[in-house]
């Protein structure tokens, strides 16, 4: 609802933004010990939707599209370096740029987190667009070098209870 969209000198409806769709998915189980205790999980699942780059000059963008192309390239461009930060161990362990975009700062957790990082890059088969089809590519595969690994988080009063009751 939202989302924006118009048209360029490349694309007819080109995004105008990135969107995002977070669901938080939360179960209780019967503890298998104590049928009176239940175990609540909770897991969060972040759907990204990211607008393309924006070519300035071969989209003819100016004005009001001019100031949006360059906010959309300039957080991935954030969105980048934070990916080949978390990718890399060297860096890894030192400063990631959250911070310097809206959309990085969302995604922090998500990125760097606990969780598992997934990628799908929507390319083009046009001979014509063979660069940006080669750039998407290298971009997604970097988030495949990301490495975390998923771990399981409890509400830190329900993991005393626990701890107490066995």
């Amino acid at each position: 609802r939202n989302r924006q969209s118009g048209s360029h000198g490349l694309n007819e409806f080109s995004s105008r933004s990135h969107s995002m769709l977070t669901l938080t998915v939360d179960t209780e189980q019967v503890d298998p010990d104590d049928e009176n205790l239940y175990l609540t999980k909770r897991g969060k699942l972040t759907f990204v939707d990211l607008a393309g780059s924006e070519k300035v000059k071969d989209s003819n963008s100016s004005a009001e599209m001019l100031i949006e192309s360059n906010n959309i390239n300039r957080s991935l461009l954030v969105l980048g370096n934070c990916i080949s930060s978390l990718g890399d161990p060297k860096k890894r362990q030192g400063h990631i740029p959250y911070r310097d975009s809206k959309l990085t700062k969302l995604l922090a957790d998500s990125l760097g987190g606990n969780g598992v990082t997934l990628m799908i890059a929507c390319v083009t088969p046009s001979a014509y667009h063979v660069h940006e089809t080669t750039n998407t590519l290298r971009y997604a595969s970097r988030a495949k070098r990301i490495k975390s690994k998923p771990v399981v988080k409890m509400d830190p009063r329900e993991k005393l209870i626990l701890s107490l009751k066995r």
